[in-house]
Parts: structure tokens; sequence; C-alpha cells
């Protein structure tokens, strides 16, 4: 039997991650995303990884929400669903 490494399912801030996306002005997409977070050095990120964890696939670590906070300008409370100030 295989045992389960966590105990909450996907992510909680693959909402916010989408959210985040849209409330860029203009908008960007998950490719323009990733590209920042590559420009950033995490040279790893890519499209695919964003649209795993926006469909709650794939967990985030903790490096992983700082350089979507960074590169989206929101807090990492906010990612995490913590009030409502990005």
């Amino acid at each position: 039997m295989r045992r389960k490494l966590f105990l909450i399912s996907g992510n909680i801030c693959g909402d916010r991650i989408r959210l985040g996306r849209t409330l860029q002005k203009p908008p960007i997409t998950q490719d323009e995303l990733a590209q920042r977070i590559q420009f950033m050095g995490y040279e790893n990120m890519t499209k695919r990884i964003i649209s795993q964890i926006e469909r709650n696939q794939r967990h985030v670590c903790d490096a992983e929400l700082l350089l979507f906070s960074k590169a989206l300008n929101v807090s990492m409370e906010w990612l995490c669903g913590e009030g409502t100030d990005l």
C-alpha cells in the first residue's frame, strides 16, 4: 500500500496563481509567468508545471511559492488564500 506524503491533496495556491495572472496589467499567460520565473533564475519552471499547479495536480514547495509571489507581485500569504490584500 502506498503511503501518502502529504495530508492535503493538491495545493492551496493554484487558484490564486491563476487569479494573480489574470490580475496583471495586461493579464499574462502561463507561459509568460514561467518565463518570468525562469528569468529570476529558476530555469526548471515550465508552462506545464504551472498548469499542473493551477489544476491542483502538483504541490508547490516554499521556494517556488516565493518565486510565484515575486513574479506576480503579490504576497505569499495572499497566494495561500489569506486575506484579500495582494
